[in-house]
């Protein structure tokens, strides 16, 4: 039964990534709103809700290894495995704002929160505590406002004839259009608790270790709306907002999710090793390094999916 539920489940996050994607678009187009903008806001946090719902009901169960390992597992799969797979199939555009303050702010986070982690300022041995989460939360809340104001300077800059007029249909529908975007995320979010149940429910049969389940299954589980959200921008050749929708997620699995979760209850680290951090750390840097003319090509995307095959077998192999 497992197995059928898994089949069923994909179909939904599909047709509920296309009306999220296209409904998001419409919107952006409506309200002069940059497509990375909107990747990054609307679909990034969008997408990222099963990670906060897992991690969140981990931390209430005290399961730190869930709540920490989903978030982590999460953040070098929508980079390695799904940035990278995107660049694969459709070049990303990478504009120069993404180089200067969203790439490198998902770095910093992502070194920040490995410092809290193993507690470089504190002497407590390797947990997030509530004031750690309190310092996520406040990044949090600074990402929002800096995207807003980042992009309200570039639509004042911006030459208004090169931007496109919003037609009579989309100002007429923009209720249908924020329905499109409500009932895709609805359809993302119940396909993808069905699809982390089941293949959880499977692993567990299979008698494997609860840390390799969160960093694996379940953080590629709650990624899946990114992954099509991603992979359908890009076949609609609208890459910045795959672009964003990966940023934006991985940035609001640290900030927010790591946050809440950890003013709920301290985490410890459990089972999720500074290899696992490191390994994020690397995937965040990966798309600066191989940036290329304006771009990732389809070769630096070729890179970052090997790479996210190499840490996978690692992971299987300390299994063994």
């Amino acid at each position: 039964m497992v197995y059928l539920i898994l089949i069923i489940s994909l179909p939904l996050i599909i047709f509920g990534a296309d009306l999220l994607v296209s409904g998001s678009v419409s919107i952006a187009r409506r309200y002069k709103v940059s497509d990375f903008a909107i990747g990054a806001l609307i679909v990034g946090i969008g997408t990222s809700f099963p990670e906060l719902v897992v991690s969140v009901i981990g931390a209430i169960q005290g399961n730190s290894d869930v709540a920490i390992g989903n978030v982590i597992g999460s953040n070098i799969f929508n980079i390695l495995g799904i940035l990278g797979l995107t660049s694969l199939i459709l070049p990303v555009n990478v504009h120069k704002d993404n180089l200067k303050f969203d790439l490198p702010l998902c770095i910093a986070i992502s070194i920040i929160a490995t410092l809290l982690t193993f507690n470089f300022f504190a002497n407590d041995r390797y947990s997030i505590s509530r004031i750690d989460g309190i310092l996520l939360l406040a990044l949090f809340i600074a990402f929002i406002l800096l995207t807003f104001y980042i992009n309200d300077k570039n639509s004042k800059n911006q030459d208004e004839k090169s931007i496109e007029k919003p037609s009579i249909i989309e100002q007429i529908n923009l209720p249908k259009m924020i329905f499109k975007i409500l009932f895709g995320l609805t359809m993302l979010i119940i396909g993808s608790n069905y699809f982390i149940n089941s293949a959880e429910a499977i692993a567990l049969q299979l008698g494997v270790d609860q840390a390799f389940i969160s960093i694996t299954l379940i953080a590629c589980g709650t990624s899946l709306p990114e992954l099509v959200a991603s992979l359908t921008a890009a076949f609609k050749k609208n890459t910045e907002l795959a672009l964003g929708n990966i940023i934006g997620s991985n940035i609001f699995n640290m900030t927010l999710i790591l946050g809440i979760s950890s003013m709920i209850t301290p985490l410890q680290i459990g089972n999720i090793t500074l290899i696992d951090y490191v390994v994020m750390i690397t995937a965040s840097i990966l798309p600066i390094v191989l940036y290329r003319k304006g771009r990732l090509n389809r070769v630096s995307g070729g890179i970052m999916f090997i790479f996210f095959i190499i840490y996978n077998i690692y992971l299987i192999y300390t299994q063994i």
